[in-house]
């Protein structure tokens, strides 16, 4: 199907911004971004987090456990609507390039443990912002076949442990678990990872990472990724689910962003996504939430929701949603903006798509403007997802691995649709991963 000229239109005072739009750019709403002190600056990089300072020589991991799960920026409305524009919050900003800062660091930690072979080498990095769920040949999780349980001391005075091990359970259940972690000599800074993988006989598998670390100014983060495949409970398709959340505070301002991703699919493409974001800068917050689902058989809808507040009440925000079948339907939606003042402006439109060439838009604004006619214009949406069943079982090879344990000749698994309890890990890390408040 060719491509639909949307119509859409916003207010006079919005332009067009496909990336790297902010509500701190939002100037003409009366607003205007301070420049914040070198040492913001330092905390945030390129992606809009800090830049750890932790000067240890160890790795992180956190509890193993089962859990299902996958938020943050905005843009000021805009005239193309939508979700794929991905929104840097605060890219626009002048912070130092990540690359160099984590280079340069993380050369001297590498080099420092290396030379001791002892300890696992740091990672001690924070998360980016707005980098959805990797794919699991980016998390490198690599897990011992046999139980160790290690730890020891730097020159520097920083320490470091390293275990790893193996949980059975009824129904088959197994759980193969690393864990990782260090903290400087006088604990300011500290970091932990544990990767996983389950399985049991009713065929679900899982593959998890989680990491968290703090340094000695404050600053916190905290990040999950898990990938499982288990078998639908209505449909008794295969389905596999991936997820992620990350979460970066700083120590000392009100700064800090939280996001959870969530993907699922099934053997005859009904596909799931969506986000949940936000972002704090001082006295400024945001927020976007975005979904996508096609069924399997051609109907499709997808939604974004976008806004953003000062603490002055200042408000402004954008949403549309848009539902396809078989070459008919609609799209919808609303762009506004508030003041505590009382003062503000709201626009809202829509589309028909008849199916036949034919278009009916509509809408109409606080500030007197009204439309309605009939246009002939092609209709264009996407009926599948541009990543769905075929490609995420091409990269899932490590999970579809994962054994359970041995079953014995007569031994059939119980069909229990839930999770298999989670085995039990100490958490040295005290770091709660809450979104941000």
């Amino acid at each position: 199907m060719a491509v639909s000229s949307s119509g859409f239109t916003t207010h006079p005072d919005f332009k067009r911004s496909r990336l790297s739009s902010s509500p701190f750019h939002a100037n003409n709403n009366g607003l205007e971004l301070r420049k914040k002190k070198r040492r913001l600056s330092l905390f945030l990089d390129g992606n809009g987090v800090r830049v750890s300072r932790v000067s240890s020589c160890c790795c992180s991991d956190s509890v193993v456990r089962r859990a299902s799960g996958s938020g943050n920026s905005i843009e000021k409305p805009e005239e193309k609507r939508s979700h794929r524009s991905r929104i840097q919050a605060i890219t626009a900003l002048p912070f130092p390039s990540p690359q160099s800062r984590f280079g340069t660091k993380q050369e001297k930690f590498y080099s420092r443990c290396t030379s001791r072979n002892s300890g696992p080498q740091s990672r001690d990095t924070p998360p980016k912002r707005d980098t959805g769920i990797a794919n699991e040949k980016d998390m490198g999780i690599n897990l011992l076949n046999e139980k160790v349980n290690e730890s020891g001391t730097n020159e520097d005075g920083s320490s470091w442990f390293r275990k790893s091990g193996e949980d059975l359970g009824e129904n088959g259940y197994r759980c193969r678990w690393k864990k990782m972690g260090g903290r400087s000599h006088d604990t300011s800074s500290q970091w932990e990872e544990t990767w996983w993988e389950k399985g049991d006989w009713t065929g679900y598998k899982e593959l998890g990472v989680e990491k968290s670390g703090r340094n000695a100014e404050g600053d916190t983060w905290w990040e999950t990724w898990q990938e499982m495949l288990h078998q639908d409970e209505w449909s008794n398709l295969a389905r596999i689910e991936r997820s992620a959340q990350k979460q970066a505070k700083l120590g000392t301002e009100n700064a800090g962003w939280y996001e959870k991703w969530w993907e699922k699919y099934d053997a005859k493409g009904w596909t799931e996504k969506g986000a949940n974001k936000y972002g704090r800068l001082n006295e400024q917050s945001w927020w976007e939430k975005w979904g996508e689902h096609y069924d399997g058989r051609g109907s499709v809808t997808k939604w974004t929701d976008k806004w953003a507040e000062t603490e002055l009440g200042t408000k402004w925000g954008d949403k549309w949603e848009e539902k396809f079948f078989a070459g008919i339907g609609s799209r919808h939606g609303e762009t506004w903006h508030g003041s505590p003042s009382g003062g503000g402006w709201s626009r809202t439109w829509g589309e028909e798509h008849l199916g036949n060439g034919k278009v009916h838009k509509y809408g109409k604004g606080t500030t007197g403007e009204s439309w309605d006619i009939v246009v002939d214009e092609e209709t264009y949406y996407e009926a599948e997802p541009h990543y769905g069943w075929a490609d995420v079982v091409g990269d899932s090879s490590q999970l579809l691995s994962i054994e359970p344990q041995e079953r014995p000749p007569g031994v059939y698994p119980y069909l229990d649709f839930g999770s298999s309890p989670p085995p039990s890990a100490d958490d040295s890390l005290d770091l709660p991963p809450p979104p941000l408040q």
